[in-house]
Formats: structure tokens, sequence, C-alpha cells
């Protein structure tokens, strides 16, 4: 999805709005401050994002909850699947190291001491039902013991049945030895943890012979994973790994968050590196803007749906299996400010500017990646391509630079002579609210269609598109 563009101008746009009716292209187009060069190589196929790449976090406290993930809730269920039929839920988080199963005891969610039910599984058996995602379930491996991770073993995989990915085995065991009511003495190191998995796993497997396994759900100790892929890779779903950029502070800011973090790509690449060594896949499957919670007025604002947006495909760039972006009751006992899915406590669900990153990405990932070559000339903007089974090229454009634009002029192979433009904007990158996709909302039912998808002039195979700061543009070309 690399296109050289040729220019198309405000009069090249034509918008066509759902209702049929035409509005002016120039006063939608966005000022364009200098051009960017942007060529797509189909020929170079780099990899094939996964039907179930995307995915949702969540403590296990959240399990807990009565009513919140079940199919009774239509809702909640209709913001999970307008992001996709296929996908991931991640039940875990720090209350998982503190949670007990009881199936006839009563649920309690709380950041330490839940308590999930048989009646809570039945209700998230319907909700994977009924949203078409599947599980990856924390087992408590910090406070808990061998007998009671069997009997929730057992009772989960009977409930979800074939939605069940994998179990993993403790969540951040790197960081057990450290800290304040730390779940182990200091000290405890990658050769502990790998014995306990393996005892816990053996004593699984003795009730559940087909029960398959991920982790080590590392926090930050990148080489935990690489020592897991090679002491228990044939026997392993996915190797897991968290990410956040920092824990939220004085120090975290918007601009901090929008800029590349120097840790990541390091750590992409050894998790790759350990994926390929072993042949199993790895996924970030527990990760959002800024840790405790998020920041609040950045990770809930236009600028961290942008971020989600270029994230998802840095990880899809780097050959992750999949992403599980946190959302809801955090450890702490509140809604975490990144969210994608809002969350009042009452019954009320809306989608937030992190969800909006999301939705972005489920309409612009589906197919294999191909290579993009561009000079972004100091502009903080990157750009990703993705070729479809229907004869599609979807270009990403993401500009994070908050005070320049660009005209964005695309090369892409001659066959592609018509496309539609569907824009991610906002007022502004710290905008709380106002954002649209395709100049659309998500409703208060979880639906979401677009309303302008403006039609873009492609001569040869190229076209180009105003950039506006702080947005983002999935271009779709078609022969």
């Amino acid at each position: 999805m690399n296109r050289r563009t040729f220019l198309a101008g405000s009069a090249g746009l034509s918008v066509l709005l759902s209702d049929r009716r035409l509005s002016s292209a120039a006063a939608d187009a966005p000022r364009a401050d200098q051009t960017v060069r942007l060529k797509v190589d189909t020929t170079r196929v780099l990899g094939t994002i996964p039907a179930d790449f995307i995915g949702l976090g969540y403590e296990i406290s959240s399990v807990a909850t009565p009513g919140l993930l079940s199919a009774n809730n239509r809702r909640y269920v209709q913001l999970v699947r307008t992001l996709g039929p296929h996908g991931v839920i991640r039940v875990g988080g720090n209350t998982s190291d503190d949670a007990a199963f009881s199936p006839d005891g009563k649920s309690v969610s709380a950041p330490k001491g839940t308590v999930v039910n048989e009646a809570n599984l039945q209700d998230l058996a319907s909700f994977l039902d009924a949203t078409g995602w599947k599980l990856i379930w924390g087992l408590n491996l910090g406070s808990g013991n061998e007998s009671n991770a069997v009997a929730e073993a057992q009772s989960v995989a009977a409930a979800v049945k074939h939605k069940l990915l994998a179990f993993e085995i403790g969540n951040e065991p790197d960081l057990f030895g450290r800290g304040k009511g730390a779940h182990r003495k200091a000290g405890y190191g990658y050769d502990h943890y790998v014995k306990e998995y393996r005892r816990y796993k053996a004593v699984i497997r003795a009730k559940l012979p087909d029960a398959p396994f991920a982790g080590p759900d590392a926090a930050s100790a990148t080489d935990w994973v690489a020592r897991l892929a090679a002491d228990e890779g044939r026997d392993l779903k996915l190797l897991t790994h968290h990410y956040y950029r920092e824990c939220a502070g004085p120090g975290s800011t918007l601009d901090k968050l929008l800029y590349p973090d120097p840790k990541l790509a390091p750590e992409l690449q050894k998790l790759q590196a350990a994926s390929e060594s072993s042949h199993v896949p790895y996924r970030i499957c527990e990760t959002n803007s800024f840790c405790g919670g998020g920041k609040p007025g950045i990770s809930d604002t236009f600028g961290a749906a942008l971020w989600t947006l270029d994230f998802m495909f840095t990880l899809a760039s780097a050959q992750a299996a999949g992403v599980n972006i946190e959302t809801g009751v955090n450890q702490l006992g509140f809604v975490s400010s990144y969210s994608p899915i809002g969350d009042d406590q009452h019954g009320n669900y809306q989608a937030k500017p992190p969800y909006y990153g999301m939705l972005a990405f489920a309409q612009a990932s589906e197919g294999q990646r191909v290579a993009t070559l561009f000079d972004a000339s100091g502009i903080n903007l990157t750009a990703y391509a993705v070729t479809s089974t229907q004869d599609r090229l979807r270009i990403t454009i993401i500009n994070k630079d908050a005070s320049r634009g660009a005209a964005v002029k695309i090369t892409a192979p001659r066959r592609f002579a018509n496309a539609t433009v569907l824009r991610l904007t906002a007022p502004s990158l710290a905008s709380e609210d106002g954002v649209k996709l395709g100049g659309s909302t998500v409703t208060t039912n979880g639906e979401w269609k677009p309303w302008v998808i403006p039609q873009l002039k492609v001569r040869y195979g190229e076209c180009e598109i105003p950039m506006s700061a702080g947005s983002a543009v999935i271009v779709t070309l078609m022969p």
C-alpha cells in the first residue's frame, strides 16, 4: 500500500454521502503543508495479519462483575462485534494472582480477593459465543495452589469449549520477587518460575490432556520469553508479553506517547526472534498507553486513538500474532482512563477515543502486509499497506504531528484505478469527544457505519491525499 501520489488537490475529491447526497470536497479537504511521497510495492509481501489479531484485555475482576461479560449485555456485545467477527479476550491482570475459583460461591469483584464462580464462567461462555471471540485465561500462580488451578481450568474449559485459546499460568511472574506485597521472595527468577509452571501444567494436563498453554506473560523480562520458547516451545500455543509506554506520572505527556518509544523496537526484535526460532507465535496480551490505568487527559484523547492505530500496525509489522488492549476496571478498582470501551459501572457503555483507533485498524488490516517506501521529511507520520483477496489495496497513513500537515502522493500498481477515503478525525489531538471515523461516531448501541466516504481521483496508479496535522486516513485502492 504505498503509492507515489499525483496531485489530486481538493478539487479532485468528491464526497459520497450515505444518503446519496454530494458535498463539496474542497470544504472537507484539510490543509497540506508539505509533500510526502509514498510508494507501495505489492510484490513484496511481508506477512499476513491474523484474523484474530485484535483483542481486548480484562482483569479477572471484570469476569466476577455480574452481567458485564455476558451475551445478555447486548450493547457491550455489539461494541466488541463491531471491532470484528474474530478476536481474542484475555482475562488475567494483577487481580488474577489474588483471585480464587469457587464453583458455588458468591462472586466478588475486587482488586484483591476476587472470587469467580460457575455462573460467571457460564456468562463468559455466552459472551464468547455472542461475539465469536476466543479466550486466553490466566490462572493464579502468585497466591493460588495447584488444586484450585486444576478445578478452575476444568470449569473454564468445560464452559467455553473450543473458544479456549490458551491458559496462562501467573500474571507478570518476572515481577513476583519485587516490591511491597511481592508474591515471592527477592531473587525469584526464571528458573524458579519454570519449575512452578511445569508443575502446574502437569497437574492440569492430568485432568485436561489437551489443555493449551501460553506464557510466560512477562511484564518486561523479554529474556524470559526467549528462554521459555527454548524450554517449552514444543508445547506452547503462544508466547506472551506485556507492554506499556511507561507508568503514568508527571512526565507521561501526549507528546511522549505520540513519538516512538526507544525501547519498543529492540523488544519486538527479541520477541520476533524467539518466535521464529521456536516456531511459536507471540502476542502482546496486555497493553495500553501508560500503566496504572492510564493518564486522564492523555490516554483518553484522540492522540491516544492515533497511538493505538499506529501501535497495532507496529506490532503487525513485527510479525506479532495479535494484541490485547486493556479496558475496563483495572487492578486498582477503577475504570482505566485508557479504556477503549467506556463504562460508567451503571450499565452504560461508550466507544472512547482508543476504540476508534482499534476500529480503524479493523477496517484496514484484513489481508497481507506489503512494502511501503516513503520519506516523511521530519513529520511524525507513518504509513502501512495491506492487500486483500478482493484485490483491494488499503493504505493507512497516520499523522501524529501536532502542527504539520502533508500532501501524501501515492504511487501504486497501475491496475488500481479507483479509490475511496476513510478519515479518522477529531477537533484536536487533545479532544476527548468528537472522534469520528468516516464522518461517523459509534452509536450508543455499539454500531458503526461510515457516513462520509470520499472518492479519490487516481491516474495511472497515482493519487494524492491531503492530511491535516493530527489525523489518520485509510485509502482503499481498487481496479
